[in-house]
């Protein structure tokens, strides 16, 4: 299916939820029949202009008729669709630098939650608990998912089995992230210690990588996609920070770190994509204009240790930030200014890196607190329920992998299940992918993949989790593809 009826029928199973609300097999049936026409249109070969005009009208008909929707959750990369155009991140981003005014002013900023987490969890059980037993929470997020992944079991959606690639580029030095474009199945982009990123295209066969990005004179610690996958951002051992074209890799700006520190860590704020967050070696955490490459006033605060990891909240009003002494931080975040303002700290383990940070809404329907998931250097992947809406934690769950140095990184998988259970993935110092349902009480373990011959420090799913890459401390890259049954 083309690119741009990919993004109408996301479009669609965004606003799915709200059909027929006591019918939940009609929304199934309607998903099903939307995806089998748009595959036929995509073969009819209609001219862009025509396809992207009608994705435009299709996403304001439907806003029109069921109101924005307020939780991006985990498809919040489908949703985001909508709104895109042919400008790029910076240009876009520029007009929301001139007039703050405009925050709430389109679509995709109109759906930011301005609730509690007290709130938004309460809402999630109460609308459960009105629904007929064996439903889905009734979210555009939960629709969205049901219609990419299907009625399948847990078991069944994460059978990762067979190697679909094998990257190894980087080989003899580490790559500590690999991540999937926004709401792509095929774009791959992976850094390395090297001081290069990759930028790889698994269709058509065979993959390869397009191009290399060169320019950093020391190990790339980090990078980020920004929303639309114009740009990239990444951050460096050598104490700069680089904004990247995609399309053709050129650099476009290169940033030193206000304190002349090595940069190990980087985000996009969600909703302003002309704000990145990097945390340094000297404890410091900024918020970055990449239009002017100057810090935003008010946007630094101090953490304890070496900042290893930085994840806001799906609506962008609260950012987490973790420290080489053991330490998460919360953060208030101005939408309008950029300006920090600190709020909560949890000593997760006095002494214990924390080296990844991942947040979600809600997991699934049987786990609809907003949650944390952290690594720590404990062996253990902990689970933390967001209580408040200061960012404050309280740990619900642990699960065993080994973790004691280096820096492994874990997700939420982005389609959430819809039999019991969800899943969450983890890299390993044993060298496997592992897979834990959130919600099992014992034999948490789903699924392990082998094939490494070193710690696995990350992990990424594509956007229909058809695909997931994971890359090692030896410069290893494997993408596996999802056993065909």
């Amino acid at each position: 299916m083309a690119a741009v009826w990919q993004q109408v029928l996301a479009v669609d199973a965004r606003y799915n939820a709200y059909r027929t609300p006591t019918f939940p097999q009609f929304r199934t049936q309607y998903i099903r029949r939307r995806s089998q026409l748009l595959r036929e249109n995509a073969k009819a070969g209609h001219p862009p202009a025509l396809r992207r005009q009608y994705l435009r009208l299709r996403g304001q008909l439907l806003g029109q008729r069921y109101g924005p929707l307020s939780e991006p959750g985990s498809a919040r990369a489908y949703s985001n669709s909508i709104v895109r155009s042919s400008r790029t991140t910076l240009d876009r981003m520029e007009d929301f630098e001139d007039d703050p005014r405009a925050l709430g002013a389109r679509g995709h900023r109109r759906s930011v939650s301005r609730g509690s987490y007290q709130l938004q969890a309460q809402m999630n059980r109460a609308v459960y608990e009105d629904r007929p037993p064996g439903s889905v929470v009734p979210t555009s997020a939960a629709e969205a998912s049901r219609a990419m992944a299907g009625d399948t079991s847990l078991s069944e959606n994460y059978a990762f089995a067979g190697m679909y690639h094998v990257f190894d580029q980087h080989v003899d030095e580490a790559v500590p992230r690999v991540r999937f474009a926004n709401d792509d199945r095929h774009r791959l982009a992976c850094c390395s210690l090297d001081g290069s990123i990759s930028l790889c295209q698994l269709v058509p066969a065979p993959p390869t990588v397009l191009r290399v990005l060169r320019g950093h004179t020391r190990g790339v610690s980090d990078f980020a996609w920004s929303l639309s996958n114009d740009i990239l951002v990444s951050t460096s051992l050598d104490a700069t920070m680089r904004i990247w074209a995609s399309e053709d890799g050129r650099c476009i700006r290169e940033i030193p770190d206000p304190d002349g520190a090595e940069l190990l860590c980087c985000t996009f704020q969600p909703v302003n994509n002309n704000l990145t967050v990097v945390g340094n070696a000297k404890h410091n955490v900024h918020v970055m204009n990449i239009s002017t490459g100057k810090k935003v006033k008010g946007g630094s605060s101090k953490l304890t240790g070496r900042v290893l990891a930085l994840s806001f909240d799906a609506p962008g009003r609260l950012l987490w930030a973790g420290d080489d002494r053991g330490s998460i931080f919360s953060f208030l975040f101005d939408m309008a200014t950029g300006k920090l303002t600190k709020a909560k700290r949890l000593v997760v383990h006095e002494g214990s890196p924390v080296t990844s940070i991942s947040a979600r809404s809600w997991v699934s329907r049987e786990a609809r607190d907003p949650s944390l998931l952290i690594n720590a250097c404990l062996n253990k992947l902990l689970l933390y329920r967001v209580v408040d809406n200061e960012g404050t934690l309280q740990l619900k769950r642990s699960f065993p992998i080994e973790q004691s140095s280096h820096p492994v990184r874990s997700i939420f998988c982005p389609l959430m299940s819809f039999r019991q259970g969800a899943c969450v993935v983890t890299g390993s110092e044993d060298m496997c992918v592992h897979f834990f349902d959130v919600e099992r009480a014992a034999k948490a373990a789903v699924n392990k993949l082998q094939g490494h011959s070193a710690p696995v420090l990350d992990v990424s799913f594509n956007c229909d989790e058809s695909l997931l890459a994971s890359s090692d401390a030896s410069g290893m890259v494997i993408v596996w593809r999802r056993e065909q049954k």
